[in-house]
């Protein structure tokens, strides 16, 4: 890491000690469907759909045998609950199939299971099972990276790669959240609060946004 980036590091840090996954969970696959749930969904929105969900659905059994019709209703509000009703029942359907019912703790078998790409497997591997082996990138990593000068590509697996290659594994996990948190207080798409963020003075991009306001 260069100078930079390791004040990056430290500021974050400091601002976000308590950095992690927002999803409520009590097991791997709570925070499996949760996080299915969250695909163009808020954290916030899906942890109030997944108590009632988690109170009718204990266990893989349950979603694969599920009524795909009640399924939908349950999970409505969480936006694109057709597909996503879908996927969680397939995925359970593959969970009972090839893993005896039980959410595997490996990349290569996680991006197996219907609705499940890097971003998913990753949020799991790290919060479920306490392992690294990449960076959740969503949509606040994605501009977050850019704005600080991390990347300049698009796709998230670029993104992920190029802030594997920035950053040592241990941070991985921590990197990932804060910047997600980041990204929602602070560095928002439309309207990012420069004036307020710790780590302006060495953002490439805060300059740009300040003088645009002026």
């Amino acid at each position: 890491m260069n100078k930079n980036t390791t004040k990056i590091l430290k500021i974050l840090k400091e601002t976000y000690p308590e950095a992690k996954t927002a999803l409520k969970h009590e097991n791997p696959l709570q925070l499996l469907v949760a996080t299915i749930l969250s695909a163009q969904c808020t954290d916030e929105r899906v942890n109030k759909v997944t108590p009632v969900l988690f109170k009718k659905y204990k266990t893989a059994e349950d979603f694969a045998s599920s009524n795909i019709e009640e399924l939908k209703n349950v999970i409505r509000s969480t936006g694109f609950f057709n597909q996503k009703a879908r996927f969680i029942k397939e995925m359970a359907q593959k969970l009972i199939k090839d893993f005896k019912g039980c959410v595997p703790d490996t990349m290569e078998n996680l991006i197996k299971l219907p609705g499940v790409a890097r971003k998913t497997a990753n949020v799991v591997l790290g919060y479920a099972f306490s392992k690294t082996e990449g960076i959740v990138v969503d949509t606040h990593v994605k501009r977050v990276s850019f704005r600080l000068g991390f990347t300049d590509k698009k796709e998230a697996d670029s993104i992920e790669k190029d802030l594997m290659n920035i950053f040592s594994k241990e941070e991985w996990i921590f990197l990932s959240q804060a910047l997600i948190w980041h990204g929602r207080s602070l560095c928002k798409a439309r309207k990012p609060a420069c004036e307020k963020c710790p780590l302006f003075e060495w953002c490439p991009s805060g300059v740009t946004f300040v003088k645009s306001e002026q």
